[in-house]
């Protein structure tokens, strides 16, 4: 449900929306009638039918060069825009209004734009954008002595700053808003405050408190008169109310019976106003309680009004949601055909407004995994129980299968193209290539982890899929898995041991007697979450590494950008790098042998220090076409793309820069083959940093990348790449076995033998 924390009618009060002023010669009906019904029709939770008034208002005003009432019903415009989910839509027409006012001087209409701005950027997760729009709009509000927008943009910090878990300040920010509200006599937003003080107060831990301010909001809330805002107040009230059963045992049922009353004061309210976006959430919510109680058939008849309130208003927003219930309690009835078909309905809405749910997932502190992945794992898991029961029907079985490694992928496009922000990844699978057709050597795995268990589906070559189903869920693999990570990096110690066995009597060992039966010499994994953040060449079977037995490879997805072999002959090269300590990096004095021992083998042209600036990869880039770039350089791959960097000389190349630099390659003849860093990092937690390292060959428009799950000392680094560059001129290895046998010579050296030292080194995305 999307934080509607703006007041509409009160914003428009401040800037004076809607005044009696005729406008000469202009049709019927004029621009000031069409105002008021895009006010009304927010209100009953029409917001295509109030976007549509409030733009011809906009229209309107426009041709009557009115330039301030234009303002003002943009200013409103992109409030409808907003609860439609259309972030970027609702923030250009405030930049619009905010360039048609400032020529006047208008401080108060100046500082319910900036406050509208600040609500934008406050949805759409953009926490800075937000501080600052909403800080300028203070200021102003505050001159002018306005309490109205105060109290409002008061608000909008309040949750800001609970989005950001400064709780603290949220309370603070929550109560002036409160205060301010009750000092102007605006009913709704000091309703609203109440509220946000009580849940502030719930975050806190401060329960007998937190309660008695949600009583004192209900109180103002069953004042109000049917509208909007107060469905959308009691629906919040009603989840409080649930949240606080959850944490007071001995009340636990009167709360939640409180929560379902507020529930259903919602929905009334929403039908008097005849807002069915509200009454879509509040029976969904309501459904929500029942399923938790267990009362399914209840809980599945509220759901159905649900989706059908949501779909009357094409609020795909919600729709999901209601499916996603559905399906959930059709599964829990043994009615599997009937919920997949829920939740086949609610994935396909998840796709297509991916980019929406993304900025909303829980706030900034949230992930598209956290807030909707579910849905894909739980429709994997179902798929799973059909091939259970289609056992003895082979096809079926098979369908099945390869029916929950769909499901599954959807899930990790939409992530991958979350992280990065854009639809790279669509544009890219243009000349895929599946996994299984590219090699016959080849095995292919497939971890899914569920909560009860772990999947593990091999691709065989014979074109069979085999499936392993391990009794350890994600949270007990997810322990293991960062306990072997942290061990693993501890280069002077051999405490990972017990992990990399154990993980491998877990993930590899089941599989033995299927990936005996054929001569293979590479595995590739496809992990999810926190099996990308530990490289799987280090399991151990009790007797030696995993590296030793396979080639092991790593894609992010069941496709590739392209599957056809590296292109040996001729092959050219841009090698850069740092030698020297800048911008408080170390120095990396390794480097120059490193790029040494890669012109000797492939020529090319060398980037080194001072050379290697920005500016000048940008060029080298542009001019020509290189099969493989190998930049040896400190890299990190952070929770965003805003921070991941690889350093030059004179500053940072960003994700972005790198996928607008090497991205040019994507659109010739003769893409990049092979990106190399040589000197990259993640943190070892971090899963969506991990997903970065992942993606960074699609991102980039490369075929393959080699890069590093830690930073590895630039010796061993060195020794391992210039080994693997020479085994990577015999034309008869394919790129994941030069890697291995790389690796395999830095484990016979009495040095080098540690894990720690060769097994960050992960080949992503095309192992050929």
């Amino acid at each position: 449900m999307r934080r509607l924390t703006l007041v509409l009618i009160a914003m428009l009060e401040a800037a004076s929306l809607g005044s009696s002023m005729a406008v000469g010669g202009t049709a019927a009906p004029p621009p000031e009638q069409l105002a008021r019904e895009g006010s009304q029709s927010f209100q009953q939770g029409a917001f295509e039918e109030a976007a549509r008034q409030w733009r011809a208002a906009a229209d309107a005003y426009r041709q009557a060069d009115q330039p301030l009432r234009q303002s003002d019903a943009l200013t409103a415009l992109a409030q409808a825009y907003l609860a439609l989910g259309h972030y970027t839509k609702a923030a250009q027409q405030l930049e619009l209004a905010l360039a048609l006012i400032q020529p006047s001087g208008d401080r108060l209409r100046i500082a319910t734009v900036m406050g509208a701005l600040g609500h934008v950027y406050l949805e759409s997760g953009q926490q800075q954008g937000a501080a600052d729009y909403l800080a300028e709009g203070l200021a102003l509000a505050k001159q002018l002595n306005n309490q109205t927008l105060e109290a409002i943009i008061q608000n909008n910090l309040g949750t800001l700053h609970a989005w950001q878990r400064k709780d603290t300040e949220a309370l603070a920010a929550f109560t002036e808003s409160r205060r301010l509200a009750e000092a102007a006599t605006l009913p709704q937003v000091e309703a609203q405050a109440t509220l946000n003080v009580g849940k502030a107060l719930l975050k806190l831990g401060r329960i007998p408190e937190a309660r008695s301010f949600l009583t004192q909001a209900e109180e103002r809330l069953r004042a109000m008169p049917p509208s909007h805002d107060k469905a959308y107040g009691l629906i919040t009230l009603g989840l409080e109310y649930a949240e606080l059963g959850a944490r007071v045992a001995d009340e636990r049922e009167h709360l939640l019976a409180l929560a379902a009353s507020a529930l259903e004061g919602a929905g009334e309210a929403g039908k008097t106003a005849g807002d069915a976006r509200a009454t879509s959430y509040a029976f969904g919510f309501r459904g929500r309680l029942y399923e938790q109680a267990q009362r399914h058939e209840e809980a599945l008849l509220l759901t159905r009004l649900a989706v059908a309130d949501a779909r009357k208003v094409d609020a795909p927003e919600s729709l999901y949601r209601w499916l996603w219930q559905a399906g959930r309690l059709l599964k829990q009835q043994g009615k599997l055909e009937e919920a997949m078909a829920s939740y086949k309905q609610a994935a396909g809405i998840v796709q297509a407004i991916r980019p929406e749910l993304a900025a909303t997932a829980g706030g900034p502190a949230g992930s598209f995994r956290e807030s909707v992945g579910r849905i894909f794992f739980e429709m994997a898991e179902l798929y799973l129980r059909l091939a259970d029961k289609a056992e003895y029907a082979l096809q079926a079985h098979i369908y099945y299968l390869d029916q929950a490694l769909e499901a599954v992928e959807l899930f990790k496009a939409s992530e991958l193209r979350d992280y990065f922000q854009d639809d790279c990844v669509d544009m890219l699978r243009s000349r895929e290539t599946k996994l299984k057709e590219a090699s016959k050597t080849a095995a292919i795995i497939y971890p899914i982890l569920l909560l009860d268990r772990t999947e593990l589906l091999v691709d065989l070559p014979n074109g069979r899929l085999h499936r392993v189903t391990v009794p350890v869920g994600a949270e007990r693999l997810t322990q293991e898995v960062r306990a072997f990570r942290r061990l693993l990096e501890k280069r002077t110690t051999h405490q990972y041991m017990p992990h990399a066995r154990q993980l491998y009597d877990w993930l590899i060992r089941p599989l033995e007697p299927s990936l005996k039966a054929f001569s293979l010499d590479t595995l590739v994994i496809v992990p999810d979450g926190p099996l990308r953040t530990i490289p799987l060449a280090a399991l151990h079977d009790g007797k030696d590494f995993l590296i030793r037995t396979y080639a092991v490879a790593t894609t992010p997805g069941l496709t590739l950008t392209d599957a056809r072999p590296l292109r040996r002959d001729d092959a050219k090269v841009l090698a850069a790098g740092l030698t020297v300590a800048v911008q408080g990096f170390s120095e990396l004095p390794y480097i120059e042998s490193e790029l040494g021992e890669l012109k000797k083998l492939y020529g090319g042209r060398t980037l080194v220090n001072e050379a290697f600036s920005s500016a000048a990869l940008g060029k080298e880039l542009s001019d020509n076409r290189f099969a493989i770039v190998h930049i040896a350089s400190h890299a990190t791959f952070g929770t965003r793309p805003q921070d991941t960097f690889l350093l030059t000389f004179d500053g940072k190349v960003t994700m972005d820069k790198l996928n607008e630099l090497i991205g040019l390659f994507r659109f010739r003849d003769d893409p990049l083959e092979l990106l190399t860093l040589s000197a990259c990092e993640t943190a070892g937690g971090d899963d969506r940093a991990a997903l970065g390292l992942a993606g960074v060959a699609i991102k980039a428009g490369a075929r393959s990348a080699l890069a590093t799950l830690w930073s590895v000392s630039d010796a061993a680094t060195s020794e391992l790449v210039a080994e693997f560059y020479r085994q990577l001129r015999n034309p008869g290895l394919s790129k994941a076995v030069a890697l291995q046998r790389a690796q395999l010579a830095m484990l016979e050296d009495p040095i080098g033998r540690h894990p720690g030292y060769w097994a960050p080194f992960l080949l992503l995305n095309n192992w050929l």
